[in-house]
């Protein structure tokens, strides 16, 4: 038995995971691709490929891979602003019931939406330039007829001092504000009605790299006082390591690895997480070239024609003549360790480096 075969909680210092959330099996999301006058269906872009995950209570899941990998594409289609092609999305209530949110019609969504929110990637384009702060923070409120007048200006107040801004800006219109600043307000919009669960999509990468802290703080602030649980959707890996309790690493619409982030970092199992990690920023000048950046040739797969067999064959370097005829399913390689490759025990991938971190694997 391998150190990775170790219980992931404890060996990240954390506590055990709690009770699921939230359940997606075998959910995929194809586009239709259209030709023609008439605009006749030749195709789908698959978007999201059956893809199965859980998001525990109280944690932060991380989502991450390149651009165009479907992790914002599954993140909407839990919240249903996209509609699933097949598959569940079971969501348990407090009242530890369950519910499949894929086969609900918009009004029997509406209580869900209350308690599932999300963070959009730019808080330029998400705050309507037109509308004051009370009328943006406060909209979800009135929408779903919990407050108005004195009271939901005393709540908007109480949401904008959560998160760090001054009550006097209720008044206030979007430009008045900083890209941070306009952040916190999307932050403050999606506290408004007290969910569960936040997506947050890309929440920091659209903020210069100097205020990034200062959101991802607040975040991790907000989930303690709020007993929030997140869907972190990312591509900075140095922002994940920091802020997620488990990473989960899509490519071209499929999940390719799930494990606890101290150890996908330290030893990931699948090729595409350690090309990832590869190219990660190393601060410490003891750790500059220890080892050289993996880069990936080829193009990535084209999800409206991906290639048979696993999706990221024809870039990894360690494919073998399986590869390109068998899909890997994803599976439990070790406790808590989720991955989708053939040959993901015999491989030796090398991870992100600490000072005085020793990652060798021992045997018992």
């Amino acid at each position: 038995m391998t150190t990775r075969d170790a219980d992931p909680a404890a060996a990240a210092g954390r506590p055990a995971l709690g009770e699921p959330i939230l359940e997606v099996k075998g959910l995929k999301v194809h586009f239709p691709i259209t030709k023609g006058f008439l605009r006749r269906t030749v195709g789908y872009v698959k978007a999201v490929d059956d893809v199965s995950l859980k998001v525990h209570e109280g944690e932060t899941l991380a989502v991450v891979g390149e651009s165009g990998c479907g992790k914002t594409t599954l993140g909407r289609a839990i919240l249903r602003v996209y509609d699933a092609a097949s598959g569940q999305i079971l969501y348990h209530r407090r009242d530890r019931t369950t519910v499949d949110l894929a086969g609900l019609n918009n009004q029997a969504l509406k209580p869900y939406r209350r308690e599932i929110r999300m963070i959009f990637q730019d808080p330029h384009a998400s705050l309507n330039p037109r509308l004051p702060v009370l009328e943006i923070v406060g909209e979800p409120l009135k929408v779903n007829g919990i407050l108005e007048g004195k009271a939901l200006e005393a709540r908007v107040c109480e949401l904008l001092e959560k998160v760090g801004l001054r009550p006097e800006y209720l008044r206030r219109y979007p430009h008045a504000f900083s890209g941070g600043e306009r952040q916190r307000l999307g932050i403050a919009r999606a506290l408004s009605l007290n969910p569960r669960l936040v997506i947050a999509d890309e929440a920091v990468s659209a903020l210069d790299v100097s205020v990034q802290a200062q959101p991802i703080n607040l975040l991790q602030d907000l989930q303690e006082d709020f007993e929030l649980t997140y869907v972190f959707v990312a591509h900075d890996l140095s922002v994940v390591e920091h802020m997620a309790d488990r990473v989960a690493v899509m490519y071209v619409g499929k999940i390719v690895e799930i494990a606890d982030t101290e150890r996908l970092f330290a030893t990931p199992l699948h090729p595409y997480t350690e090309a990832l990690l590869s190219a990660v920023p190393k601060p410490d000048p003891r750790l500059r070239g220890s080892r050289a950046r993996i880069r990936l040739g080829g193009e990535i797969a084209d999800p409206a024609q991906p290639p048979s067999g696993c999706y990221f064959h024809p870039r990894c370097r360690y494919a073998q003549d399986r590869c390109a005829s068998e899909t890997p399913r994803l599976r439990e390689a070790a406790p808590g360790r989720e991955v989708a490759c053939h040959f993901a025990e015999e491989l030796e991938l090398e991870g992100v480096r600490r000072a005085g971190a020793d990652t060798t694997l021992t045997t018992n």
